[in-house]
C-alpha cells in the first residue's frame, strides 16, 4: 500500500511541477501585477487597488463585459444546443454515421486564426463570398460588419468552430446509454421527442453540465476570432474582454491594468462555473 502511494506520488509529481510553473505561478504573478502601474519591464509603481477602481469606472470595460456575456449566451444556447441536436440525430442514423462525425468535428481542427481569416474574406464588402452571392442573385452589396451586426457576425464562426467538440462529447455519452431504457420506453409508447426529453437528456445531464461550463468559460477566452474579423470594432461594438485586455497590456503598454482585466475574467469564469454547477444537479434526478 505504501509502495502504491509512492508510485502515485512519483507519477503525479511532473504534472504538479508543470502546472505549478506554467499555470499557477504566472496566475499569482498576474494578481500581484494588477496592484502595480507598470509597462511590464522597468517602470513599476505600487498603486494598490487603483487598477480595480479604474476597472469599475471604465465604460469600455463595461461594454466589453456585456459583449462577452452576450457571446456566452450565444454559445450556451446555439453551440451546445446545436451539438446536442446533431448528436441525437447522428446516434439514430444506421448508415453513414462516421461521415457525419467527421464532418461535424472538422471545424475544431482548424485554428481560430484560420477561421477568422476565412470569415473576414466571407464578410468582405467588395468581393466577399456573401456579397458575390447577392450580386449574382441581383441584389445590392451589404455591409456585414456594422455597429449593430458585428457581434452577431463574430458569434457565427465562434459557434461553428466548437460545435464539433461538444457534439463528440454528447454522442459518446448518448452511445453509453443502455438500449434497454429505449426498449422499455417503446413498450410504454414513448417515442420521438418524448424519448429525448424523458430518457436521453436526463441520462446525459452530467455531460450537458460539463459542456455548458466549458462553453461559458470558453467564451471569456475568445480573442483571435474577434481580433482578426473586427479588431473589436466598429466603434468597439464587438469589443470583448479578451481583445480589450490585449489592447491595454500589449498595445498601450499598461500591463498592470491588463493584468487586472485578466483577474476580472478569471473571477467571472469561476463565478459562472459555480452558478452553473449549482443550478444543474444531476445527482438529484430521478429517472
Amino acid at each position: 500500500m505504501k509502495g502504491d502511494k509512492f508510485y502515485i506520488f512519483l507519477f503525479l509529481t511532473p504534472a504538479f511541477l508543470i502546472s505549478g510553473i506554467f499555470l499557477y505561478y504566472p496566475f499569482f504573478e498576474n494578481i500581484k501585477l494588477s496592484f502595480y502601474k507598470t509597462d511590464g519591464f522597468f517602470n513599476s509603481t505600487f498603486i494598490g487597488f487603483d487598477n480595480y477602481i479604474r476597472l469599475f469606472n471604465d465604460e469600455i470595460a463595461r461594454g466589453s463585459t456585456l459583449n462577452s456575456f452576450e457571446l456566452m449566451l450565444y454559445v450556451a444556447i446555439f453551440q451546445v444546443g446545436i451539438a446536442l441536436v446533431l448528436a441525437i440525430m447522428v446516434n439514430s442514423i444506421k448508415r453513414g454515421a462516421a461521415f457525419y462525425r467527421i464532418t461535424f468535428f472538422f471545424p475544431i481542427v482548424i485554428s481560430g486564426a484560420a477561421i477568422g481569416l476565412l470569415f473576414t474574406l466571407i464578410y468582405n464588402y467588395r468581393n466577399g463570398l456573401l456579397n458575390e452571392i447577392l450580386i449574382n442573385l441581383g441584389f445590392e452589396r451589404v455591409l456585414w460588419l456594422t455597429e449593430q451586426s458585428s457581434l452577431y457576425m463574430v458569434a457565427i464562426p465562434t459557434v461553428w468552430n466548437y460545435v464539433g467538440f461538444y457534439f463528440v462529447i454528447f454522442l459518446t455519452a448518448i452511445q453509453k446509454i443502455p438500449q434497454d431504457y429505449y426498449d422499455a420506453a417503446a413498450l410504454e409508447g414513448i417515442t420521438g421527442f418524448q424519448k429525448m426529453m424523458k430518457i436521453t437528456i436526463p441520462l446525459i445531464l452530467g455531460d450537458l453540465k460539463t459542456c455548458l461550463v466549458l462553453a461559458i468559460t470558453g467564451a471569456l477566452k475568445i480573442f483571435e476570432l474577434v481580433y482578426i474579423i473586427t479588431k473589436g470594432g466598429p466603434a468597439r461594438s464587438s469589443e470583448v474582454l479578451g481583445t480589450y485586455m490585449y489592447q491595454k497590456a500589449f498595445v498601450d503598454s499598461a500591463m498592470g491594468y491588463g493584468a487586472t482585466l485578466a483577474v476580472f475574467m478569471v473571477v467571472i469564469g469561476l463565478t459562472l462555473a459555480f452558478i452553473t454547477n449549482k443550478f444543474i444537479k444531476n445527482d438529484k434526478l430521478t429517472y
